[in-house]
């Protein structure tokens, strides 16, 4: 088998704006042994600045620090609560959409009868249908770091210097700088990671913290078996992969060929030039370095996080109950992670070779939902529900579906940025959207929002992205107003605005 490479080619966004992408699954990998080495260096150049703890009324309440880790699960391109969680039976036919409601197991909720293995788990569910803001583009780094605006042109630039970082990348360095401040030993293996592939938008990287804070992502092996959504015989790993499928830290024949004698030979060289700068160990940017070369070498050489990996150690019925598509085997190995002592973990179901796929339903919406985007999220999500409550997870464990937006109240015929589709859909909209929680220190049953009789707008509850990572970082024992220091040597707060939501907690 050889490496699939992912969205490695010149394509339009959906709204026909052109752009590189950034990264290619297959190429370089974040951690490799060869590319540990540069980001080390890179590391050293933007070693970590000073944080301050700002006190604020989170620290005292029950429910802080009660996830000892999180799941994100990131459906990318946003799926319409209309068609999903917050269906409108009695809307006019071009807003309701072309499916019927089901009850589910929270009497408060019906859900679409394309999630019926979902609608079991909605009385362990917290549903927020009112998550709003003002930028219908797909702002993933909006979605998921604390700057408080964003724009088209930093959303589809990853090096823009207005961006920030990463969640993961943040509850990593300040879990790391407690750790120190408490004298207790650097965890040795990553605890901020990303699946199935390496995600080319702006959105999980470390920015202005520094390259040794960024994410460890995976990168995956096998062949693709699902159909291409628009009929044109390209790869779809979403829509279904093969049994033999890995996923491991390092591309290709590097992750197959390199042993631990040679990893060993090898830093037993590096040792050697440490020797040399023995007398700069207290420089903070050589600590740095030291770091991202110890990171990257124990996640090479370790058993655990080798097994963790490792979802051919699962039985192939409880493979086939996630799915075998690449979104349902990545949450699978994302359970095996966080049993490891996975800190943050986000799986993306992304665009694969082709804008406006993923959860982008401009066109072909109904066949995608009904045989695609629907049936694998609610296989892979029923699975993991079970797995975390039978295994006695979610107890700690912080279960959250979010996506950048979503989508138009009013159907339409299927166009998009490359033209007339077909297949009908629903274009980009923010004023109104679903996410989802579950686990640790999450209210059961809980509904959050109250939308007008279109989906398209709050009427009760407004609820913004900030105010989603404030509670993200609370449940994870993080004051979501603390301030850490700015490339400028500034103090900025993890979250710009927002604030807990404490009516979604226990």
């Amino acid at each position: 088998m050889s490496m699939v490479r992912v969205l490695g080619n010149n394509r339009k966004l959906c709204d026909g704006v052109a752009r590189r992408d950034l990264i290619q699954a297959g190429g370089l990998s974040l951690f490799g042994l060869t590319l540990s080495d540069v980001l080390a260096l890179q590391a050293a150049q933007a070693a970590a600045t000073s944080a301050v703890g700002a006190e604020s009324g989170s620290r005292g309440h029950r429910t802080f620090g009660k996830a000892k880790s999180v799941l994100i699960l990131f459906l990318y391109g946003s799926p319409c609560g209309l068609d999903m969680w917050d269906m409108k039976p009695d809307a006019p036919e071009d807003i309701r959409g072309p499916f019927r409601p089901i009850r589910s197991s929270n009497p408060s909720v019906d859900i679409t009868e394309n999630l019926p293995r979902m609608a079991k788990w909605m009385h362990r569910l917290s549903t927020v249908r009112t998550v709003t803001h003002n930028y219908p583009i797909h702002g993933v780094s909006f979605a998921l770091t604390g700057m408080a605006q964003t724009d088209l042109a930093r959303e589809v630039n990853v090096r823009d210097p207005r961006h920030w970082p990463y969640f993961g990348s943040v509850v990593d360095y300040v879990d790391t700088l407690n750790r120190q401040k408490a004298g207790t030993v650097d965890h040795p293996l990553p605890r901020n990671l990303v699946l199935p592939h390496r995600f080319g938008r702006p959105g999980p990287q470390p920015h202005w913290l520094g390259s040794r804070w960024a994410p460890t992502v995976s990168s995956w092996e096998g062949k693709s078996t699902g159909v291409d959504p628009y009929g044109q015989g390209r790869e779809n790993p979403y829509g279904g992969i093969t049994p033999e499928t890995k996923f491991h830290f390092m591309p290709g024949a590097s992750a197959r060929d390199i042993t631990v004698d040679r990893l060993n030979r090898r830093q037993s060289l590096l040792e050697q030039f440490d020797v040399a700068r023995a007398g700069l160990e207290q420089n903070d940017d050589v600590q740095a370095w030291g770091r991202s070369r110890e990171l990257a070498m124990n996640l090479l050489t370790s058993q655990k996080l080798r097994s963790a990996m490792n979802i051919q150690a699962e039985t192939m019925k409880t493979r086939e109950e996630y799915g075998m598509t690449l979104f349902g085997q990545a949450t699978l190995c994302a359970r095996r992670l966080l049993e490891a002592g996975a800190r943050v973990t986000t799986v993306f179901w992304d665009e694969y070779n082709l804008g406006n796929s993923a959860w982008d339903t401009h066109v072909h919406l109904v066949n995608r939902m009904k045989t695609e985007l629907c049936p694998g999220f609610d296989r892979a999500f029923n699975a993991l529900m079970l797995d975390l409550d039978q295994r006695g997870m979610l107890d700690d464990t912080l279960v959250c579906i979010m996506s950048e937006h979503g989508r138009t109240p009013k159907f339409t015929k299927g166009y998009d940025g490359f033209g007339p589709q077909g297949g009908g859909g629903r274009d980009h909209w923010s004023h109104a959207y679903c996410n989802l929680f579950a686990g640790a220190g999450i209210k059961q049953g809980a509904v959050i929002g109250k939308t007008d009789r279109t989906g398209g707008f709050p009427d009760e509850r407004p609820v913004s992205p900030k105010d989603v990572l404030c509670t993200l970082y609370h449940l994870l024992g993080i004051d979501p107003h603390m301030t850490i220091l700015d490339p400028q040597q500034r103090p900025v707060p993890l979250v710009e605005t927002g604030e807990v939501m404490w009516d979604m907690l226990i």
